[in-house]
């Protein structure tokens, strides 16, 4: 088959969980003997033409220079250059940009499967009319691709509830992490289980004000670090308010992720704030890399964890967590978890599923067109 991913910023990742699947999943693909295209900023850190024998088509992204618009520009561009290339099939990672563009898919040509990602309309950090804006986006790709896919079941159920549209439970996964390397340690100042951790986007729904409010209110200061992007309005407002804390450190974005697996695996606790989306591809690797979960208490992060973590809605219960839980007295929390990144939410389990969608798919478009 030849297959197109477009709706991330490109490969190799340097951002987020589209970008970390598409990754994994285009080089998958490519192994398995299928003509693979990604879809890249022309800014993007790598410049080459390949990667791993996945074909990288740079496109023009102003994101840069007008904000999010230019996010609606980079979309279009990619849309319009995959009109020219006869895919078998089109995966679209996410509808924030790209579904108003729906008119401009190949549909005749290529069939469109589109992952639904999260309730992007929920996210507070975006005003009333960006809200309505995005249900409309949503709506648009619901309706107008061939074939959906859902990261979590909780997505599952709204999209069938809301649009009536079936969809593909496929979460996302992580590799099993197994070499664990203490020295790593020393790079960032920590000593085993004697620091915590919490990392995501600096975004209101991502609570890590409530966490970081936590862990002011307690008297005993441990070191927690605080990995992401904090050179933004909201982080700033975070550093501001908190740099008087100084436990509380703000390291920034770690892309590297043995050094992410390390930290994670010998933390005391993993917060774990994400409110709004589906299956999160951090808190998946937080637990394949056996760190104890401290996870913000919401349908979405039950639906993966269970009862393998401590959940908490407000700062006390943050507080509480600090002054009473220890990784170490809560090992069947870390093994149940682990086992479930093996079992269900493997890489290889997840490749497949994808794999085994889109072949389908066209073995209906074949029977269809005779």
């Amino acid at each position: 088959m030849k297959i197109a991913i477009l709706g991330t910023r490109g490969i190799p990742n340097h951002y987020g969980g589209f970008e970390q699947f598409a990754e994994f999943f285009s080089v998958y693909l490519v192994e398995k003997g299928h003509e693979v295209y990604v879809y890249n900023s022309h800014n993007h850190l790598f410049q080459e033409k390949t990667f791993y024998g996945v074909n990288i088509i740079h496109q023009n992204d102003p994101e840069h220079k007008y904000g999010t618009f230019g996010q609606f520009i980079y979309d279009y561009n990619c849309i319009m250059d995959s009109r020219k290339r006869n895919f078998d099939i089109i995966l679209q990672l996410g509808y924030t940009s790209n579904s108003i563009w729906f008119f401009l898919l190949p549909k005749k040509k290529s069939i469109i499967i589109t992952n639904m990602d999260g309730l992007e309309w929920k996210r507070t950090k975006y005003s009333k009319p960006v809200q309505q804006f995005l249900k409309f986006a949503e709506r648009l790709a619901a309706v107008s691709s061939h074939y959906l896919v859902s990261d979590s079941l909780g997505i599952k159920k709204f999209l069938k509830e809301r649009y009536n549209k079936e969809s593909t439970y496929i979460a996302y996964g992580a590799h099993p992490f197994s070499n664990p390397n203490e020295e790593i340690l020393k790079l960032y100042d920590v000593q085993k289980e004697a620091y915590n951790m919490i990392m995501a986007r600096f975004e209101p729904e991502n609570n890590l004000d409530m966490v970081l409010e936590g862990v002011s209110l307690c008297e005993e200061k441990t070191t927690i670090l605080v990995v992401g992007n904090h050179n933004t309005k909201y982080g700033e407002y975070l550093k501001n308010k908190f740099k008087s804390f100084s436990n509380i450190r703000f390291v920034g974005g770690i892309y590297n992720l043995e050094h992410l697996d390390n930290l994670r695996f010998f933390s005391n606790i993993y917060f774990h704030g994400h409110s709004v989306g589906g299956t999160n591809p951090s808190l998946l690797e937080a637990m394949a890399s056996k760190a104890l979960i401290a996870s913000h208490n919401n349908d979405f992060n039950r639906g993966v964890l269970k009862e393998n973590a401590v959940y908490f809605s407000n700062p006390e219960e943050v507080k509480n967590i600090l002054l009473t839980i220890k990784k170490n007295n809560n090992l069947h929390f870390v093994q149940k978890n682990f086992e479930s990144i093996v079992e269900e939410f493997n890489w290889n389990i997840v490749n497949g599923k994808y794999l085994q969608l889109f072949e389908k798919c066209v073995s209906r478009r074949k029977a269809r067109n005779g």
